[in-house]
């Protein structure tokens, strides 16, 4: 494990740029691969084989780890093409294949014997006598399905203790069992367990009563401030509860879901869990700390899930009336790898002044020049525009989301250091200021999830 036998941190990466983020935020070890044969299709797009091999020289580098997705299950036609794939990561040297099938382990065992195997959680391991099996067969470390107990999680561990155990802590949850969901192949083709989801539990549906005996057909009315997202289930979140996971001394990996979610998301909460775990060990754990960025996060409401807490106890775990929800706070820009500009993610105007968030571990000078103020208040660095000039020279008085202008910093930036703003001030920008907002700004409106 990393970090002289603590447990390891294991963050998503969606793709090159991501991946860099997670391990900048903290993370001791990324996962995701290209499109074929992933269950993150969209994700895996954005990865071809040179892109992830530069990802894994970047992480090697780094003395980090990156385990590589093959956890689709395959159909017979496809076996062929699934031994083509796993030879060619293999030449990539991945620290450890993540695989759902009993019989893809085997053929991973058979066609990488020097590489790692992982089960994915797609396997709903819940048992000793199931992680058993998967450990005979060669298999290293299991991904337990989401739905275990911590007890279970010790369980197992009595039994196979050089077995490793990895467990989601933060992410999205799904409606159906560890995600084995056929909702979305029956309302759009897009097969779940193929890569594709399209996210159908995350929709308003509409209830209809039918009477055979008349024919008649008549819409339920929705009953008020109850919603019709009726499958939408809330984010996990176990950052309050990572000491009592880590106390137990059974589990050896903490995930966080999210390879399609914003480069943001991916920074934050590896650097909140990255908190979590380094305050644990030095006795200073302190939850309250870790909820307050987690919550600058969009989501769909958070719920501790079922780790410490059996299913049949809970009662918190759907949203029922929304899709998902601002965070507490927006990004505002992105510093680039080089730290010398950064790119608009939300509108910035001459004289606003935004959050400088840094990488773990990183420094910056306080500065002022005409092109802006670095300044220190309360341990929070925060950076004044004072003009906004492009790289190449063109003046700006306002930059708008979605511009490609690499915008020249007043001081060098650590690389991947993100600027925010509260979300009271981003919505007024857009004119969406709301006087029901509550106190802690976390508003009801649908926003796309990778914003």
């Amino acid at each position: 494990m990393a970090r002289e036998n603590r447990v390891e941190l294991l963050a998503p990466a969606g793709n090159l740029e991501k991946m860099k983020i997670a391990l900048n935020y903290g993370a001791d070890a990324v996962y995701g691969g290209t499109s074929t044969f992933s269950l993150r299709i969209r994700s895996g797009k954005e990865f071809d084989m040179d892109s992830y091999a530069e990802g894994i020289a970047y992480a090697h580098a780094r003395g980090k780890k990156v385990y590589s997705t093959v956890n689709s299950f395959p159909f017979n036609s496809q076996l062929k093409l699934y031994e083509n794939h796993i030879a060619k990561l293999a030449e990539l040297k991945p620290d450890a294949l993540i695989v759902s099938s009993p019989g893809v382990v085997k053929l991973a065992r058979k066609i990488a014997p020097d590489i790692p195997v992982h089960l994915s959680t797609q396997a709903n391991v819940m048992n000793a006598l199931d992680a058993q099996v998967y450990y005979d067969l060669g298999v290293s470390r299991i991904i337990v399905a989401r739905e275990i107990s911590l007890r279970d999680c010790e369980a197992i561990k009595s039994v196979i203790p050089d077995l490793e155990l990895e467990v989601f802590v933060h992410g999205s949850m799904c409606f159906a069992y560890s995600g084995r969901c056929l909702i979305s192949a029956l309302q759009t083709g897009r097969v779940p367990n193929r890569g594709s989801c399209a996210n159908d539990c995350r929709f308003p549906y509409e209830i209809y009563a039918y009477n055979p005996e008349t024919d008649t057909t008549f819409r339920l009315e929705e009953e008020s401030e109850v919603g019709t997202y009726i499958m939408n289930a809330k984010d996990m979140n176990m950052a309050s509860h990572v000491d009592e996971i880590l106390a137990s001394g059974v589990i050896d990996s903490l995930k966080i879901e999210g390879r399609t979610k914003s480069p943001y998301y991916a920074a934050v909460v590896t650097k909140a869990y990255r908190q979590a775990i380094d305050d644990y060990y030095a006795g200073s754990f302190d939850a309250e700390k870790y909820q307050a960025e987690l919550n600058t996060t969009q989501n769909r409401g958070f719920t501790d899930a079922y780790l410490i807490s059996r299913p049949f106890e809970k009662s918190d775990t759907q949203a029922q009336g929304f899709s998902i929800q601002y965070g507490t706070h927006q990004v505002a820009g992105l510093v680039g790898e080089d730290g010398t500009t950064w790119r608009c993610k939300d509108k910035s105007c001459i004289g606003d002044r935004v959050e400088i968030v840094l990488p773990v571990g990183a420094r910056v000078e306080t500065v002022d020049n005409e092109y802006g103020k670095i300044s220190k208040s309360d341990g929070t660095y925060w950076l004044t525009f004072k003009k906004i000039v492009s790289k190449s020279g063109k003046i700006f008085e306002c930059i708008h989301s979605g511009d490609l202008n690499e915008i020249l910093l007043p001081a060098k930036l650590p690389g991947y250091t993100i600027l925010r703003r509260r979300i009271d001030e981003a919505l007024a920008k857009k004119g969406l200021t709301d006087d029901s907002t509550p106190a802690d700004l976390k508003v009801k409106y649908t926003v796309k999830e990778n914003e």
